[in-house]
């Protein structure tokens, strides 16, 4: 393979990708809205020459490249968040601007950088060859990552595949293109979202004693939901804090994998009342929380910390924890209703798939994470190593088994914040190692199990 050829390629779509992105970044695409980029994928997709660009019925753009059995997917998913207040952002988000060295906009690390890569590295291995015999490249973007990461590809294998003759086993791995600073990432904390419900008894204002207030019970189990993300684990401490788990004591079977990913962490991210009026005592008071989940915690090991707390048991059966369910409809109308829990996954460091992306990382650009000299700062850590947040992969590996792992441009502090960028260079590296990656893959070193990792499912028969 002549990885100078490569590169140079990549290189030479620097322009392409770079006015790629900017268009699509142009196109306001919040989750369950992104018919715009879509539709703006697809036609970039067709003008390059892929064999064939679609959506399916959730709204996925996919492109295929090859004619191969063997799938190779490339996952990137093009909904953003919003962009909060308009006033912390010194350009406009959409319109943005461009220098030398940066992309500006919302979205241009996380995740349309990303797409932009993927679908000129699949233009690169066509212009190459590099498409192995017997394979076929998928190039993906993903829509409501943002609402409910993964339920695309829930959707893609439990509804696209089955419609077209496709099997799961068909896919060898799945590169997340996801903003990894330069690295190689095998796995990460999962998370679900987490609901507590309060009840109490309205009364008027001017006699609150006759009432029950809600709002204040609530104020109790805020202080234990605090205490639980903050304490330690020392044998005093009432509310052990999620730091335990780091610890072989309370974590004895996955203690090193959670030292991987990093502790679990919860906040609380809403609240919400009920109350006849400004002049009432509240009859309710519900909040939902964010909980991060490392290696060793179960969905239902995390609902039964919240009502262990001291202040949940207090108020017995005033008191509901429940997880959440979505069924937002995406911009199709379709309606693929999941539960709000996002399995932590982690590949084996030696899996084939991994070390092939480590195999192109090395020929290209050498042993360490390169970039730009504005986002070095960010880089210097380990090759291999893990996401700080969630991605498809909690689905893709994490529910499917289906081998998954990350390179990406951009950053992951850049992510929901304002003022985001992407670095145009990330774009090329990224680009040139996803055109490297399949004719490095030995599929002969492949294993049974490629997961150091997984956890489990819940009970609610949810594919």
């Amino acid at each position: 393979m002549d990885f100078e050829k490569i590169k140079a390629a990549a290189e030479g779509y620097k322009a392409d990708m770079t006015r790629f992105l900017r268009d699509m970044i142009r196109i306001p695409s919040e989750s369950c809205e992104e018919k715009g980029v879509c539709e703006c994928i697809k036609a970039e997709m067709e003008k390059l020459g892929f064999d064939k660009a679609e959506f399916d019925g959730l709204g996925n753009v996919i492109g295929w490249m090859g004619e191969g059995d063997k799938i190779i997917a490339i996952d990137s998913h093009i909904d953003t968040v919003g962009i909060g207040n308009i006033n912390n952002w010194t350009h406009d988000p959409y319109e943005g601007y461009e220098d030398d060295e940066v992309i500006y906009g919302r979205g241009g690390s996380d995740q349309e950088g990303g797409m932009a890569s993927a679908v000129y590295g699949a233009k690169i291995m066509k212009d190459l060859g590099l498409i192995p015999a017997g394979y076929k490249i998928m190039v993906v973007g993903s829509v409501q990552e943002e609402d409910c990461d993964g339920m695309c590809w829930q959707y893609i294998v439990n509804k696209f595949f089955p419609a077209n003759g496709i099997k799961k086993e068909q896919v060898e791995f799945v590169i997340s293109t996801e903003p990894t600073d330069g690295g190689i990432y095998r796995g990460h904390r999962g998370r679900m979202e987490i609901r507590v419900d309060v009840k109490g008894v309205s009364c008027h204002g001017s006699a609150p004693e006759r009432g029950d207030n809600a709002i204040y019970k609530m104020a109790d189990i805020l202080q234990d939901v605090r205490a639980l993300n903050e304490n330690d684990d020392a044998d005093s401490t009432e509310i052990k804090g999620l730091v335990k788990m780091l610890n072989p004591k309370y974590n004895p079977d996955h203690y090193e994998d959670a030292r991987f990913l990093g502790r679990g962490t919860c906040t609380t991210s809403q609240i919400f009342y009920t109350s006849p009026s400004r002049c009432a005592v509240a009859d309710s008071c519900s909040i939902s929380i964010d909980r991060r989940m490392t290696a060793g915690e179960t969905w239902d090991s995390c609902l039964e910390e919240i009502r262990n707390l001291p202040s949940v048991k207090k108020y017995g059966d005033d008191v509901k924890v429940s997880m959440y369910m979505y069924d937002r409809p995406s911009w199709t109308g379709e309606v693929y209703e999941t539960e709000a829990y996002f399995p932590t996954w982690i590949n084996k460091e030696n899996a084939a798939h991994v070390q092939a992306l480590a195999d192109a990382h090395h020929a290209l650009f050498g042993e360490e994470r390169i970039g730009p000299d504005g986002a070095m700062h960010l880089r210097h850590r380990p090759l291999i190593d893990k996401w700080t947040f969630s991605t498809n992969g909690v689905a893709i590996q994490g529910r499917y088994g289906i081998p998954c792992v990350g390179f990406g441009p951009g950053a992951e502090s850049q992510a929901h914040a304002p003022n985001e960028i992407t670095w145009k260079q990330d774009l090329v590296s990224c680009a040139a190692l996803y055109a490297a990656v399949p004719g490095l893959y030995k599929e002969e070193n492949k294993t049974a199990d490629v997961t150091q990792f997984r956890a489990g499912k819940t009970n609610n028969n949810i594919q």
